[in-house]
């Protein structure tokens, strides 16, 4: 089913408005879920028939290969992203207020480079909206039998002062439907978003999520959910490490490596050229080899326990296994599924699990950060 996607589909998506494909592919998703014998028909189709299982966050993931923010924002394909086989669910970036985010045309491909170039300014629903979603898909469906993960973010109305309250008000709407949270300050889509990875505002919003957590997390006697921070890969690795220890010390439970970059490469292709052109966050391959070196500098100063998540330019096993052995706990893909499709998260566990045990490895843990020294 990889190459009929690569050979029949993608070329048709090719041929549309990025994010018209985006949308409708989305759309498909959903749909073939809610048709009778769908889901089994994609789970006969693209669930792995291996688990790589890890236990993370008090939970036991089937496997470590989960959906990146960005690509369902508004959790339109819960179920369908369960039956491929994902070992967890990234939906957001989720905001307190409702927005359109910035004007469109936003989303651009570049097909060679297999990158992608988005301005999209964190357009949702807003986060009371995608609870009243959330809430009743769960009294319909029940809860996703994998985690499901949310990524919060800023509104663009609500000023850099008060931020953290905004961060706040997300964690509140959506804390119950939430295994784990994900806070954003680092899309460069969203005018001086990026300061608040400065310390005092990431402090101030790491203060404020965490008292609510910590009142909720009292009230339905549970455990708090876990909180982690994603930044930008455009910081210095000085820059990288001081944030990382500063969210380990102030209540994060882990670190999300990376987001998009406003860095571009050098291509000789014209249509790429074209592309890397536009202003926004770029995604895919040419952020491979970044986000692999920030994955084993940060677990170089954090130490063996604490998570850390790759993403960045995963389109195979291989680019997943690199940023697990170099210090990365759980893996995520965004581009990689527009350019592979959903066969991406077979041919990612079963590679997976095949390479672990060529290696000798007896788990997965056991191939966490073997490699992060340089060579």
């Amino acid at each position: 089913m990889g190459v009929l996607y690569r050979w029949l589909i993608r070329p048709f998506f090719r041929f549309q408005d990025s994010e018209k494909a985006h949308h409708r592919s989305l759309l498909l998703l959903r749909l073939t879920t809610a048709l009778p014998l769908g889901g089994t028909l994609l789970k006969m189709l693209y669930r792995p028939r291996h688990s790589v299982p890890i236990t993370v966050f008090g939970q036991t993931y089937n496997n470590p290969f989960g959906l990146a923010a960005g690509m369902d924002k508004n959790a339109l394909a819960l179920r369908g992203w369960e039956r491929i086989g994902l070992g967890f669910i990234e939906i957001g970036g989720v905001t307190q207020h409702e927005q359109e985010g910035n004007p469109k045309p936003r989303m651009f491909r570049a097909n060679q480079a297999q990158a992608l170039v988005n301005r999209m300014g964190f357009n949702n629903e807003g986060s009371q909206n995608i609870r009243h979603h959330l809430e009743s898909h769960f009294q319909r469906f029940g809860r996703p039998n994998v985690p499901l993960w949310v990524n919060v973010g800023k509104s663009k109305i609500t000023p850099l002062e008060t931020a953290h309250e905004d961060y706040a008000a997300t964690v509140q709407a959506l804390w119950s439907f939430t295994d784990v949270f994900v806070v954003n300050v680092s899309s460069p889509n969203t005018p001086n978003l990026r300061d608040l990875q400065n310390d005092d505002g990431l402090l101030r919003i790491l203060a404020a999520c965490h008292e609510i957590n910590l009142r909720l997390a009292k009230e339905s006697g549970i455990q708090p959910k876990p909180m982690l921070v994603k930044v930008a890969p455009d910081l210095t690795d000085e820059q990288l490490v001081h944030i990382a220890m500063t969210a380990k010390n102030n209540n994060a439970n882990g670190i999300v490596l990376s987001n998009t970059t406003i860095e571009r490469p050098d291509t000789t292709n014209r249509n790429d050229a074209q592309v890397f052109s536009q202003t926004g966050g770029l995604s895919g391959q040419p952020l491979k080899q970044r986000s692999t070196e920030m994955i084993r500098l940060v677990r170089q100063h954090v130490g063996d326990d604490w998570p850390i998540i790759g993403v960045g330019g995963i389109s195979s096993a291989q680019d997943a296994l690199e940023k697990i052995k170099a210090g990365a706990t759980l893996v995520q893909a965004y581009s990689g599924f527009v350019f592979e499709g959903p066969s991406l998260v077979k041919s990612i566990v079963h590679g997976l699990n095949y390479s672990l045990n060529a290696e000798g490895f007896t788990s997965l843990e056991s191939a966490i950060g073997v490699d992060e020294q340089p060579k």
